[in-house]
């Protein structure tokens, strides 16, 4: 298109309520040669370049590579259209083929709900990571993924950030508020922070402060936003609920992940999924997986599909072993005392306290350690001598005062578990002259800080600071960075970093499994769902060993005392019976959410009631709130088949993807070629064809590109002086390993360019400006007449392709096989150029009768190719017809109708826009 004067390539079209079109270009003439802009048809003047007015051009480069390589270009630059379904890029990065994973892009861009909005709800560990970069890269490929926002908790920001940069080549930008700040300082007054970078990776709890974003988030719009752990959204009225209010029409695409998307509650859920579909359940109390398969995919590891795929690359996991500790003396005087003066018992005697379930919390303290009891006893002492002085409170500080005077009285020596987890940690073989790794989980800040100072030195660890190098701890007490630096630390193999002492902040979507299969539960929540997101921190795929876990069982011979056997070993039971036979442990109680599984234990303990007793309690509760059904653990419980019955277990198919070179491989290089005839001296180039690493100095056009990827990643590998890219799969993979075991930097050296990487990208845009505007090329080839290739696109309202065609007409005659056309006539890499003058005015006539034919191909065909889209907008209209959720027509104001018209703009719309791309004549 021309705007203001030069000449632009398109790269994206929407279709805006009040600026008319939003169009994204780059420069192409020389002036603005590389410059990316946005314009609006409402405000420019923009022209549409007519085909009619197409100048054909001789090429004389070899084996006619300026036309070839143009053409793979456009072929490579044009949206897939939205009535392709199949999977463009399954192949291309750097994953394992496991199908499983494509499943999620699959129900994306099945049709099946207008938007590409879904729930990917696996269980821990089975790379929900992974499948989200999939989604956004088939998005991607579609014109549908310029501009993503992908929102997660602080601490996994920057795993996520570097899975989807070394697998995928999507490169985001991590902001936090700082660094929005910072935005704001260097962009005019008034503009928006968002608009900045165009694909960005935000925590939830900076952009959760709705009064300080909610301006600027209203304002934008998305093509794709990612909300991890999104359980986090469910309640309504929070400011992370408000966020996702907030971004949910601002988008396209819509990607929610969590392993528990659900808080036990049918109403709560029902409100996530609103956020996907508002129309997707008419019922908010009852609705059936039927009401949400075109939102929703969840799969755990003893799937069919799943366990089937990853044989020999996932190994199973180890029993939870109980390590029985047999209570000290120092330890049994404690259980005498909670057992004597707290802990309810049978027989009717009272605990001192009035509170009924603070005497649990003593309990639980001293079943993760001394030093935690004695900082609840001191919190709870402190408590009670604020308030006014009574009987009962001054019984109750008596008892807290003999507990002190014991727990004070301890040592270390006096910790069975303490002397028993040394005991195992040099079992596991971790000390001074070993690699060997383990992750300690305690719910206790106290607990792991102790650990921390006290485990080092009992190994054998020398020193202070061997001691302190060789243990980490996380909990909610440390910064984010704080966070984010121990879990890069211990996933490097270099590092000294030998033990991580963690709280279950890491519970929950942080990887720790890439340098350690061993885990220790120095105590055991009282929670299935919270054991069963621990265990999943180190197994998870990748997992290259069998996961071993440990929990230290404090025993007592105390009569009434409720010791670890009571609680925490049937726990560890019932949680691996559950892993082992339905996948997942998160229907066992009917409860779904953690912290409700712990206090309904406790209520049930107080009751008398046992582990078993209470959790089929809960289970038979929740059934019958339901009719005499648990409807949730249809989806949360035994979830082994695929979720696509219709598609079974066959492999996601393949898109159809034009393409005149054999793959990326052979278009880079011949680009190169063309654009940098010397490149070892324009770029200082080397590339070793043994091993398939490219190495060289970047052009300033393409470091300004590359503001786009991480700035951590582009100063530690120092990208402006330097760039080591490969297409060899295995280099990359082995750059990726090394870069694991390095102590310096988690990013590799050396990156794989695939089909989205900027140095791709950037050769196909320099391949495209080659020619100039509404130009042609002409090439000889074994034709019997001149053969014009055309493209032509239909687009909808909202200015996506929706039907591209390659076509190929002679004499009237069109085909839309244009690539097969390219090929019977001879047209490749080891054709010949013979230089031969064409009469290009005598071609350019016939132009113009080449598009009306085209164009008449296109009308009489539209009808048929129409009809994939039309069948599933028909079916979301006839379903919306017939709602009466009273959301949609009364709360909810015009959102039945504001469905209805997108469900319309999907339609295909208008003329097709045609181009002539190049004409093929004989040599005769």
């Amino acid at each position: 298109m021309e705007v203001r004067d030069e000449e632009w390539l398109v790269r994206n079209v929407t279709r805006t309520a009040h600026d008319g079109d939003r169009i994204e270009a780059v420069g192409v003439s020389e002036f603005v040669r590389d410059q990316e802009a946005v314009f609006f048809t409402a405000l420019d003047d923009v022209q549409l370049m007519d085909p009619r007015r197409t100048r054909l051009i001789a090429d004389d480069s070899p084996t006619f590579r300026r036309s070839r390589l143009f053409l793979e270009a456009v072929l490579r630059k044009t949206p897939l259209p939205q009535s392709e379904r199949g999977l463009a890029l399954a192949d291309s990065f750097l994953l394992d083929p496991l199908p499983y994973q494509h499943r999620p892009a699959q129900l994306a861009l099945s049709g099946r709900n207008l938007r590409p909005r879904m729930l990917i709800a696996d269980v821990v560990g089975l790379g929900k990571t992974l499948e989200i970069g999939l989604t956004l890269a088939e998005l991607i490929r579609r014109g549908r993924g310029e501009r993503i926002l992908v929102v997660t908790p602080q601490h996994v920001l920057e795993q996520f950030q570097h899975e989807l940069w070394t697998r995928f080549a999507i490169p985001l930008i991590r902001l936090d508020s700082v660094g929005i700040e910072r935005i704001q300082r260097e962009i005019p007054a008034g503009r928006n922070p968002f608009t900045y970078f165009k694909r960005v990776i935000v925590s939830i709890d900076t952009l959760k402060n709705t009064d300080q974003y909610k301006h600027h988030l209203e304002h934008i719009r998305w093509d794709a936003v990612v909300i991890d752990e999104s359980h986090n959204l469910i309640n309504r009225g929070s400011l992370r609920n408000q966020l996702a209010r907030l971004l949910a029409p601002q988008t396209d695409a819509l990607i929610l992940a969590s392993a528990t998307p659900h808080n036990g509650d049918a109403r709560s859920f029902a409100e996530l999924i609103s956020l996907l579909d508002p129309a997707a359940i008419r019922d908010p109390e009852r609705y059936d997986a039927d009401d949400i398969k075109h939102l929703f995919i969840r799969r755990t590891k003893v799937s069919p599909e799943v366990r089937e795929q990853m044989k020999g690359q996932w190994a199973d996991r180890g029993p939870s072993a109980s390590v029985h500790c047999a209570a000290t003396p120092a330890e049994e005087r404690i259980f005498e005392e909670l057992a004597r003066a707290w802990l309810p018992s049978t027989d009717g005697t009272a605990s001192v306290s009035e509170s009924r379930l603070f005497p649990y919390t003593l309990l639980k303290s001293f079943l993760s350690s001394h030093v935690a009891l004695a900082v609840t006893v001191d919190n709870r002492m402190r408590t009670l001598k604020a308030k006014e002085e009574g009987t009962a409170t001054v019984a109750e500080l008596t008892a807290l005062q003999r507990l002190r005077d014991l727990t004070l009285a301890m040592s270390d020596a006096d910790s069975a578990k303490f002397q028993a987890l040394v005991e195992q940690l040099r079992a596991i073989g971790v000390g001074p002259k070993s690699d060997a790794r383990v992750v300690v989980f305690s719910e206790r800040v106290q607990t792991l800080e102790w650990l921390r100072r006290a485990v080092p030195a009992a190994l054998g660890f020398k020193g202070r600071a061997a001691a302190q190098e060789a243990a980490r701890v996380m909990h909610g007490g440390l910064s984010d960075e704080q966070q984010m630096q121990c879990v890069e630390d211990f996933g490097l193999a270099d590092t000294p970093v030998r033990m991580l002492f963690t709280g279950d902040v890491a519970s929950e979507g942080v990887n720790l499994h890439r340098q350690c299969h061993q885990l220790v539960h120095y105590d055991v929540p009282w929670s299935l769902i919270r054991i069963e997101q621990r265990n999943g921190r180190i197994d998870r795929y990748g997992q290259p060993h069998q996961p071993q876990f440990r929990a230290l069982i404090l025993t007592s011979e105390v009569d009434g005392a409720k010791d670890d056997r009571t609680v925490a070993e049937r726990l560890l039971e019932r949680e691996d019976e559950a892993h082992r036979s339905l996948g997942t442990a998160e229907a066992v109680s009917g409860l779904y959410r953690a912290d409700a599984e712990e206090k309904s234990l406790i209520q049930d303990l107080l009751r008398g009631r046992t582990v078993d007793e209470s959790l089929e309690s809960t289970a038979r509760a929740a059934a019958a709130e339901d009719s005499g059904t648990d409807f949730l653990a249809d989806f949360f419980g035994a979830v082994g088949d695929d979720p696509h019955e219709a598609d079974g277990d066959a492999p996601p198919a393949p898109a159809d993807v034009p393409r005149l070179f054999t793959g990326t491989r052979e278009f880079v290089d011949e680009a190169l070629r063309e654009v940098y005839p010397d490149a070892q001296r324009q770029l200082d180039m080397d590339q070793d064809q043994e091993t398939g690493l490219i190495s060289f100095r970047p052009p300033s056009d393409l470091t300004h590109r590359m503001k786009a990827l991480p700035p951590d990643y582009r100063r530690e590998q120092r990208l402006h002086e330097r760039l080591l890219v490969t297409l060899n799969r295995k280099l990359a993979d082995l750059s990726l390993v090394r870069a694991r075991e390095s102590s310096t930097s988690s990013w590799p050296e050396i990156s794989l360019l695939t089909d989205l990487h900027p140095v791709v990208e950037w050769l196909t845009d320099k391949v495209l400006v080659r020619l100039g505007r509404q130009e042609a090329p002409v090439i000889t080839a074994d034709v019997d007449g001149p053969t014009y290739l055309i493209q032509g696109i239909y687009s909808n309202a909202l200015g996506r392709p929706t039907v591209v065609k390659w076509m190929a007409v002679r004499a009237g005659e069109v085909t839309d096989d244009m690539v097969g056309v390219l090929r019977r006539a001879g047209v490749g890499p080891t054709m010949a150029n013979p230089l031969r003058p064409h009469k290009r005015d005598r071609l350019g006539e016939g132009i113009p009768d080449a598009l009306e034919a085209a164009e008449r191909f296109l009308r009489r065909h539209s009808d048929d190719w129409d009809r994939a889209l039309h069948g599933p907008i028909e079916e979301y209209k006839a379903r919306l017809a017939t709602w009466e959720q009273p959301t949609l027509t009364t709360a909810g104001g015009d959102t039945k109708s504001k469905l209805s018209d997108l469900a319309d703009s999907l339609l295909t719309t208008g003329r097709p826009l045609l181009r002539v791309l190049a004409v093929l004549d004989s040599a005769a």
